[in-house]
């Protein structure tokens, strides 16, 4: 059962909208099941008499009324509206069900509690068959205002508990960090114009894929611009600074042709000007030369800081683990941005849904996840994918995915946990699209049988707890090629396999030698490594790559999903 508050000033177009025909002839039998006084509301769906501008004028006038009564002014939202829904797959509850629901969420948000003969005035209008739309004044019969504080978290609560009583499905609480839902209206004119999702969608994207590749706040505003969105900032009326932003997406206009704008906190709570800012660095920092010595470098550092991010999220430490997750949330759009083939559209929908896990009513110390956000936006620019490094991150993301919905799970993060347990089944199916021929080809390049008796030896001394385990693993022939091109890079296979093992647990994989083939793939190559240290030692530098434009990764990640056909 899902209620959904907002407040207006629009009484009579809300009334207009509750007992008429719906924007596409949906609504059924429009009629009041409960209201503050059932005498003094009729219904215009049931009572022929009663038209939507007496019972509009009836409740302005009560606000009107009181308002002067007290010497005041009318408030500017001075009408509260909560649409509440039953799941699909529920039951259908009947009108006195319905008038039951009703009572109990305007008692449990403040606006009409039990005995109080003062509360605002409301009304329960039912027009379809799985939800109401709970409308009232908020100006109680006294002239004060209600208590409506964190009234949407009130009205969640106790629509769980009237979910069991009964019988219905159980959903999954929110703690207030998620984005706002595309509202009916919204949808209906994604709908008309034949778009598979909203503006509101669209742009929110859009904005979450610009934010994850780019360094600084000025390049957020550019890349946003070059892919047509338009933007209005707001300033500050003494500083001159940037307060606050709203974006437009190209076409979107309402009936004046006036472009239809959302604010970044209205897309996402984390895409406000000062969410944002928390997680890009000052222009200082910005300036600094960005480049790897090799191609090899920011996917080996993006992997490196994946582990450390698991780690973080074995610890204590709340805001770090929060700050990696809302990292990785980025690193997962740049993924997708860098890594081409048919598994691409399984990483953007990994990157889409994580959305709901990377925020939390934690508060996250985003300074402590500088190292996974800084090899996420190296990733993002990076170029020439280096082969098995980008199956090795895949398979990194999906056990961080997964870790990421049992801290959500144990700290009772139920939208968060839900959300990161289907981000991680799409990273597990665009993995396995990925893996699969590349293990194959592995395995038909393994060694000489010499040379494959030599590593089982090794995997015997260097991890004898797990060796048996290792040896029966099917992967365990394509491992024999990853570890043959491991030595061949300057790595000792015996030393290598013990660095390995000791990085995670073992016990709990299902493919010990699948998981130590990636990990052993993400090793540095030690004689490279060595040429870029004598060239430091020695006074020279790599050769920077040429000049990027920021919107280039963005570009590459949102390739062929314009909203706008």
């Amino acid at each position: 059962m899902v209620p959904d508050v907002s407040t207006g000033s629009d009484s009579r177009g809300l009334i207009a909208y509750l007992f008429g025909p719906g924007r596409r002839d949906e609504h059924t039998n429009p009629h009041i099941v409960a209201a503050w006084d059932m005498a003094g509301a009729p219904g215009p769906g049931r009572d022929p008499a009663a038209t939507y501008s007496q019972l509009a004028r009836r409740l302005d006038h009560h606000v009107d009324l009181r308002t002067r009564e007290l010497g005041g002014k009318k408030p500017p939202q001075h009408v509260w509206h909560c649409p509440v829904r039953t799941a699909p797959g529920d039951r259908y509850l009947t009108d006195a069900e319905w008038a039951e629901v009703a009572r109990r969420v305007v008692h449990a948000t403040g606006i009409a509690p039990d005995g109080d003969e003062k509360a605002c005035r409301w009304i329960a209008v039912r027009h379809a068959d799985d939800h109401i739309h709970i409308m009232a004044t908020t100006v109680r019969a006294d002239g004060r205002r209600p208590r409506t504080h964190q009234d949407g978290r009130r009205a969640q609560a106790e629509c769980r508990r009237i979910e069991t009583e009964y019988g219905l499905r159980r959903l999954k609480s929110g703690d207030l960090t998620a984005p706002r839902t595309p509202t009916g209206a919204e949808r209906a004119k994604a709908e008309r114009q034949g778009q598979t999702v909203t503006a509101r969608h669209w742009l929110r994207e859009r904005a979450y894929a610009v934010a994850a590749a780019v360094h600084t706040e000025a390049d957020y505003f550019t890349v946003l611009q070059s892919l047509g969105i338009k933007i209005k900032t707001r300033l500050g009326p003494e500083s001159g600074d940037v307060i606050g932003y709203s974006l437009a997406a190209p076409g979107d206009t309402n009936s004046a042709g006036e472009p239809i704008w959302y604010g970044g906190s209205k897309l996402a709570p984390d895409l406000s000007i000062n969410r944002l800012r928390e997680r890009l660095p000052d222009q200082e920092k910005a300036d600094r030369p960005r480049f790897a010595a090799d191609s090899a470098e920011p996917w080996q550092h993006t992997i490196t800081a994946i582990q450390t991010a698991h780690i973080i999220l074995d610890s204590d430490d709340d805001a770090a683990a929060q700050a990696h997750l809302a990292a990785f949330g980025d690193t997962l759009y740049n993924i997708a941005s860098a890594t081409p083939g048919p598994h691409r559209a399984e990483l953007r929908a990994a990157a889409s849904t994580f959305n709901r896990a990377r925020r939390s009513a934690t508060r996250a110390d985003h300074q402590a996840a500088t190292a996974l956000r800084q090899a996420a936006k190296e990733l993002a620019y990076a170029s020439n994918e280096p082969g098995g490094l980008a199956i090795a991150l895949l398979f990194a993301t999906v056990h961080l995915a997964r870790a990421a919905a049992k801290w959500h799970e144990q700290r009772g993060h139920q939208q968060q946990a839900a959300a990161a347990e289907e981000a991680f089944r799409h990273l597990q199916a665009g993995y396995q699209q990925a893996a699969a021929p590349v293990l194959a080809d592995l395995a038909r390049r393994a060694p000489r049988a010499a040379t494959a008796s030599r590593y089982e030896q090794d995997v015997r001394a260097a991890l004898p707890d797990h060796a048996d385990r290792i040896l029966a693993d099917p992967t365990w022939i394509a491992m024999t090629t990853t570890l043959a091109h491991a030595e061949t890079a300057g790595h000792n296979p015996r030393r290598l396999l013990a660095e390995a093992g000791a990085q995670r647990e073992l016990d709990s994989a299902e493919h010990p030698a699948e998981v130590l083939a990636w990990r052993i793939t993400a090793q540095p190559n030690r004689r490279t490594r060595a040429a870029h240290s004598r060239s430091i030692i020695s006074g020279t530098s790599p050769k920077p790559p040429a000049p990027h434009s920021p919107a280039a990764p963005v570009a590459r990640s949102l390739e062929g999903r314009s909203r706008h056909r």
